[in-house]
């Protein structure tokens, strides 16, 4: 069971072997691993593939003062978002030091939502970088769409009396189609259980959430200079598709791929579809950084 330890904190990570160029998977807010395993499946033919679990989420380790976690949320959660959330900075060093401990020294990083954050900090500030994927994300900062105000309502208020399971479906309605939660009822339930397993804890769910508040890389994502793909379904609930259109046009020769009428979670709904589209584009990454190491 592989850790790597960041500022002092145990982070877990998964890592299945393959021939091809590492894969790393990053998490959107309160999510555990298993939000990739269609795109894992599809990649670990050609590819490595690493998993972390963001701190706080899954096997890796808070970092949460002991005091503030046993809180009442509505005491809790504002000291969380103004003084001892995580930052996207952090989840970017933590990213860094998986793959310091992996030894891995360039890695396509795919993420999605907060996820996505992470991997545009991680591109700026670090060099393992082979390629980005950046799933339902946005470059945070004043000209950002944020989410609407029903879906924030719907994401953090739980109807009183609500068992954990009830609070998990409440919370992630909006994340897919109705039409797609009614056709996999079978696929719901497991997914439910997935998420009682993996997720972050309500603390450090709200640790991320700090996180994502703060993210601005607005002024700073046209440093990235790696091959970029930027997928977004039009109808995200969560985070607009606005965001992804604008991530397209700040990132040097981004690619955009928007899915019509796709969820937040659209790679789950339609992940053949995006699979496809994830597989093209890692083996034109490839053969890019190839051609890169075989000039320079």
């Amino acid at each position: 069971m592989p850790r790597a330890t960041s500022d002092g904190v145990s982070i877990h990570y998964e890592r299945e072997a393959g021939d091809g160029d590492p894969v790393v998977f990053v998490q959107g807010l309160g999510y555990g691993r298993w939000m990739w395993r269609w795109q894992r499946e599809a990649v670990a033919d050609d590819h490595e593939v690493l998993a972390p679990d963001t701190r706080g989420t899954g096997r890796s380790e808070a970092g949460l003062p002991p005091v503030v976690s046993r809180l009442p949320r509505m005491l809790r959660a504002p000291l969380l978002l103004k003084l001892f959330g995580y930052s996207i900075a952090d989840l970017a060093a933590d990213l860094e030091a998986v793959l310091a401990d992996a030894g891995v020294g360039r890695a396509h990083l795919v993420g999605a939502s907060m996820g996505g954050m992470v991997a545009q900090r991680y591109a700026i500030e670090y060099d393992r970088a082979a390629s980005l994927t950046l799933c339902c994300t946005s470059h945070g900062g004043p000209d950002a769409v944020p989410v609407p105000e029903e879906t924030r309502e719907h994401i953090f208020d739980v109807p009183k009396g609500a068992t954990e399971r009830e609070t998990i479906r409440h919370r992630m309605r909006p994340a897919f189609t109705e039409r797609f939660t009614n056709r996999n009822p079978h696929l719901m339930d497991r997914i439910v259980e997935w998420r009682l397993e993996q997720d972050a804890s309500d603390p450090a769910r709200e640790a991320q959430a700090a996180a994502v508040a703060g993210f601005d890389e607005s002024d700073r994502v046209h440093r990235i200079r790696v091959p970029t793909l930027v997928v977004h379904g039009t109808a995200d609930r969560v985070v607009p598709v606005a965001n992804g259109r604008l991530l397209a046009e700040k990132i040097p020769g981004a690619r955009l791929v928007e899915f019509e009428g796709g969820s937040h979670l659209f790679f789950v709904e339609e992940a053949d579809r995006v699979n496809e589209r994830l597989r093209s584009f890692l083996a034109d990454a490839g053969r890019s950084g190839r051609r890169r190491r075989a000039t320079a």
